[in-house]
C-alpha cells in the first residue's frame, strides 16, 4: 500500500494575446526544477476564491496589468509521483482581455520577469508544458483579440 500524501492544487491562468503576442512569465528560483522557463500568469486559488478571479488576481501580481476573464479554454492537468507525495495538478486556462495597467516584474515570487512574445517566436523559448496546451486547446485563436 502507498502512504505517500496526496496534494490537490487548483490553479488559474490568464491566456493574454494583443497584436499577435503573448504574455508570459519566466519561472524563478523559487520553483528550481523549472526556473528561467517560461509559463502563463497565473496560480493557484486562494481557499473559497472563485477560478476566474483567482485569474484576475494572479495576472495582475505577476504583471502589473489588469484583465477581465473571458471564457474557459480549456483545463490542463498532470500527475507527479514524488518520492514522499503524489501531486496532481488541475490548471483552469481562461481567455483573458486586458483592461491597463503597467507592465512590471513581481517582487520575490515565483516569477522573475514577464514580457510579451511573438507569438511565430515562441519555440525558440524553454516553455512549461502549460503554455502549449493552452494555445493548443480548440477555443485559443489569437485573431480573436
Amino acid at each position: 500500500m502507498d502512504n505517500k500524501k496526496q496534494i490537490t492544487r487548483i490553479a488559474a491562468y490568464g491566456l493574454v494575446l494583443k497584436q499577435e503576442q503573448i504574455l508570459l512569465c519566466r519561472l524563478s528560483a523559487e520553483v528550481p526544477t523549472y526556473q528561467g522557463m517560461w509559463t502563463l500568469p497565473g496560480g493557484g486559488l486562494d481557499f473559497g476564491e472563485h477560478p476566474a478571479q483567482a485569474m484576475v488576481r494572479e495576472v495582475q501580481e505577476e504583471t502589473g496589468l489588469n484583465v477581465s476573464p473571458g471564457r474557459v479554454l480549456g483545463i490542463d492537468t498532470f500527475l507527479r509521483q514524488r518520492a514522499a507525495e503524489q501531486f496532481h495538478s488541475i490548471r483552469i486556462v481562461y481567455e483573458a482581455r486586458l483592461q491597463g495597467g503597467q507592465l512590471r516584474f513581481e517582487a520575490s515570487g515565483t516569477t522573475d520577469m514577464c514580457a510579451w512574445h511573438p507569438l511565430a517566436e515562441i519555440g525558440d523559448l524553454k516553455l512549461v508544458g502549460l503554455v502549449e496546451a493552452a494555445l493548443a486547446m480548440p477555443a485559443a485563436d489569437a485573431s480573436d483579440q
